[in-house]
């Protein structure tokens, strides 16, 4: 077989990735967006290329010997950005965790480094691929060197340099050489770009012979600057030139592709919060492991009566009960059900197909009587509010509620508050080393333990429910371990049941009313379009970003704000600010916004409303926000957007589900900088808000030096954003740019602020010294995150982490206390027999329906139990108001 070496230039492809892909942290906080590009990038090519090689070329600190040549080399160069800085590190960790050797040399850049080993690599009649886009590697494309794009998917040879510059491989050095590099700082000769300098060599073939023939060369003005700067396009070519002799410690034979380090792998991308990837490396060590290491239970069917008696009989003796539904369909509301499996000790599993509707029945009647008791067993499932919405949705005059148990997902969800693998799967794979990919029909191989005559689908729901069931143990005990068990078994626990209650009940849609509003949308979007193409002075696609570059940037000449490899952006950061210069981008901000309110919102609800009950079911997800926020999917109803008047709107289509019944909405004011007051006890912010005064009005007197009845709209404005955004780490540079004002006013504010509020700030630095010292941020209720990468000093402007660190403390806080209210609410409605019904939470909104008659006694009952939720230092307040619609409750 042919051998293949691959060269990856670990620097260009680490740039690459951190400005393709949007920010990303790992569990703890850390910027992570390069470190997973890079990763899959390697992943990928080792697996889809399949070289025999493979070689990580990185640049080492220290002096350029370039620099020797040229001390402004690299000059314009801008500084690396933060966020990737801290990033190098962890892309090495990975480099090494693939047991792919990594080379490089002081004082000699990855480039020569990549040179030298492709010399090696042709020597050893290997066929060479060099991962990079860099200009400068072009030099080294040969018959048997190519280079390969990982963003395109592309391979570049001389066949394609020749498209692209019209000139051979020998001639790269000489045509860069007359061109310059803008970049690397590299002078070239003025006047001469890529066409002028394809043309001198076509004629010439090589620099020296170009600058020869130099009076011959077109154009008086490039005649004059081929002679003046000869000197320093020679100078060009000495820093173009790639150096191949390089005396590096390295043996290409160790660059043969080798089985990566699992157990480091697992470990590392489990920390980043990579989930994918840390599966790949958990399925390469659960290759070798013994299915002895398994809990050997005996897998047993219950087909008759006197069986399922028997089982019964044995779960109502247990403290708890794992049960999983078997079903073909795996969403979050699965209907599709045609079994049962059950485990509560290390000796049995069970399995109760659904061979007939009557025999269903009777499962369901009696596991509900089961859990139902006072006295019965809590439930344990991985995901309890989808078991119980798929129990309780099986017969419908049947009400099946149960004590939740231990879920594994939440309780690792407690645990690796950030990290987004908290699947089954993956739990598996941390917790018991166990794999659960079902096996293949045909595939050849031992046959577990798990495998019956049941079928595939029976087999692996007991697999999924002994493994449920026994990480819910290991999850408890850490838990426990951790000061987490309280938080679990007082507000994530309780809180499953109220929401599979909301989820239960939905929320009506009045679907006429979005169709009106989509009808409306159409003709506003008509109208909208016109007006667009009226400005531009012609028609043209305004989706295409090719045909709304060419308007904004060719034709209308309008700076060009940032590039992307694909030319001039157009996004939405780039549009605000050419909005300030030209009335077009701003209408295209308009039509893009109302493009998604019609597609998102007024098209797409009416599709998801349930056409029994006429409300739509949105599932709140309990484990997703690191925080520990709810977030609703499904639809995404906390998306909504409410700055616009027409995105306001949507929510007239929100209705009460009776005739004659309201909706009462209730939010906390300000929840946030009550929290912040609560914490850092500042005696200025906690006067404001003991003395009931609006806290943005306060902040402004106490910056500008100015009575309260003195504070201005203006002056109120910057300290909202202020009290919002300073609080985060927000720079005078993004507060500048959000109010429009200059950097220094800006910067001038915020230093204000922090002198004012001297508490803030002492508070603000504490909780990024308690991160420091314990490795993690904690909420009121000690709800925890681990975050590193907080800096010693940081001044008033935060990294990632530290921003992290903080809205953990505040928002999470602000999120366990919004959830303590909802069950304290619940928990009332039901002990009062309340008609009130809790159908929606919305950050710090909550949304019920009630009779008419009741409303104005719901209000006050929902009032004492947000308020009394937490006792904070600052007392808590809420707005309620009782209307037909979300719109006019809100």
């Amino acid at each position: 077989m042919k051998q293949t070496l691959y060269l990856v230039d670990v620097f260009s492809l680490m740039f690459q990735v951190f400005h393709a892909i949007p920010p990303m942290t790992s569990p703890d906080g850390r910027p992570t967006n390069a470190v997973f590009g890079f990763s899959r990038d390697l992943m990928n090519l080792i697996q889809q290329k399949a070289p025999t090689h493979i070689v990580c070329a990185m640049d080492l600190p220290g002096e350029a010997k370039r620099n020797d040549i040229y001390p402004e080399y690299k000059a314009n160069r801008d500084a690396m950005p933060d966020d990737l800085r801290p990033q190098i590190p962890l892309i090495v960790n990975v480099i090494e965790g693939m047991n792919v050797p990594a080379v490089g040399m002081p004082g000699w850049e990855a480039d020569d480094v990549i040179a030298t080993l492709v010399r090696w690599g042709l020597e050893a009649d290997m066929d060479v691929v060099i991962v990079s886009t860099d200009k400068d590697a072009r030099q080294l494309l040969g018959p048997r060197v190519r280079m390969f794009n990982c963003r395109k998917n592309e391979f570049f040879d001389e066949k394609s340099l020749d498209e692209k510059w019209g000139i051979r491989a020998d001639q790269v050095v000489d045509f860069q050489s007359l061109v310059g590099d803008s970049v690397d700082n590299v002078p070239g000769v003025p006047l001469v770009g890529p066409k002028k300098a394809q043309a001198l060599l076509e004629k010439w073939n090589d620099l020296e012979t170009v600058l020869a023939h130099a009076d011959e060369a077109p154009g008086k003005k490039l005649r004059e600057n081929l002679k003046v700067y000869a000197d320093q396009a020679r100078i060009s070519r000495e820093l173009v030139l790639l150096r191949n002799d390089l005396e590096l410690d390295f043996d290409i034979a160790d660059a043969v592709v080798a089985e990566p380090n699992a157990e480091v792998m697992v470990e590392l991308f489990g920390s980043l919060g990579f989930r994918r990837f840390r599966e790949e490396m958990q399925t390469i060590i659960n290759r070798s492991l013994p299915e002895a290491a398994l809990i050997q239970r005996t897998a047993k069917e219950i087909t008759s009566d006197g069986q399922l008696a028997d089982l019964i009989a044995k779960m109502s003796t247990v403290d708890a009960v794992g049960l999983h539904p078997e079903t073909r369909d795996s969403g979050q509301h699965a209907s599709d059900v045609t079994g049962l499996a059950v485990v509560f000790d290390d000796e049995n599993s069970y399995h109760i197909p659904f061979d007939s509707k009557p025999f269903r029945r009777k499962i369901i009647q009696q596991l509900a009587d089961v859990f139902a008791a006072d006295d019965g067993p809590a439930l344990v499932s991985h995901n309890i509010k989808r078991t119980l919405w798929i129990l309780s949705h099986l017969e419908d005059d049947i009400a099946f509620t149960a004590t939740p148990g231990v879920d594994p997902m939440l309780a690792d969800y407690l645990l690796e508050a950030g990290g987004r693998g908290h699947d089954l799967q993956t739990l598996s794979q941390r917790y018991l080393q166990r794999d659960l990919v079902p096996p293949k029909k045909n595939e050849s191989r031992q046959k577990t333990m798990f495998e019956t005559d049941s079928g595939d689908s029976a087999a692996y729901v007991k697999r999924e429910t002994e493994s449920a069931w026994d990480i819910a143990g290991i999850a408890r005990t850490q838990l426990e371990e951790n000061n987490l068990w309280e938080l679990y078994e007082k507000l994530e626990a309780p809180l499953i049941t109220v929401l599979h209650e909301m989820e239960s009940r939905g929320i009506k849609v009045d679907v006429e009313e979005l169709q009106r509003q989509s009808k409306h949308a159409t003709g506003a979007l008509d109208a909208i379009t016109a007006e667009i193409h009226s400005i531009a002075g012609r028609e043209f696609n305004i989706d295409s970003p090719k045909q709304l570059r060419e308007v904004l940037f060719d034709e209308l000449k309008l700076p060009v704000i940032k590039k992307t490899k694909t030319g001039p952006s157009t996004n939405v950061e780039v549009l605000e600010k050419l909005a300030e210069e030209h009335e077009l981008p701003a209408k295209i901000m308009e039509q893009r916004q109302l493009t998604k309110l019609k597609g998102t919102y007024l098209d797409a609800l009416p599709k998801l409303v349930n056409p029994k009950t006429g409300r739509i079911h949105a599932t709140f997800q309990q484990a997703i926000a690191a925080t520990g926020r709810l977030t609703s999917t499904d639809p995404n109803l906390q998306n909504i957007p409410i700055r616009t008047e027409e995105g306001k709107q949507v929510r007239k289509a929100f209705i009460p589900g009776e005739p004659g019944w309201k909706l009462v909405c209730a939010d906390y004011s300000q929840i946030e900088l009550r929290v912040l007051a609560h914490f850092c006890e500042d005696p200025a912010l906690m006067a404001a808000f003991n003395d009931g005064i609006d806290i943005h009005t306060a902040v402004a007197a106490q910056v500008y030096d100015v009575n309260k009845d003195e504070v201005d709209s203006n002056m109120r404005r910057v300290a909202k954003a202020v009290n919002f955004g300073v609080i985060y780490g927000q720079t005078p540079w993004g507060l500048a740019a959000a109010l429009k004002i200059d950097k220094d006013d800006a910067a001038e504010f915020i230093e204000d602020y922090f002198e004012k509020y001297a508490n803030v700030e002492t508070f603000l630095n504490q909780v990024l010294e308690q991160t420091v010292e314990s490795g993690y941020a904690r909420t009121i209720l000690n709800r925890r995150r681990p975050i590193t990468g907080i800096r010693k000093t940081t001044g008033h402007q935060r990294n990632m982490p530290e921003r992290t660190a903080i809205n953990t403390v505040i928002q999470g806080s602000a999120a366990d206390l919004i959830k303590q209210a909802m069950i304290n609410i619940q928990n009332r409605l039901k002990r009062e027999n309340h008609s009130g019904r809790m159908l929606l939470q919305i950050h710090d909104e909550l949304v019920f329906e009630v009779p008419e008659a009741d409303a104005d006694g719901l209000v006050d009952l929902v009032r004492e139990e947000m308020v009394n939720a937490f006792d904070l230092a600052v007392p808590l307040v809420v707005d309620a108001s009782i209307a037909d619609n979300w719109l006019d409750a809100k």
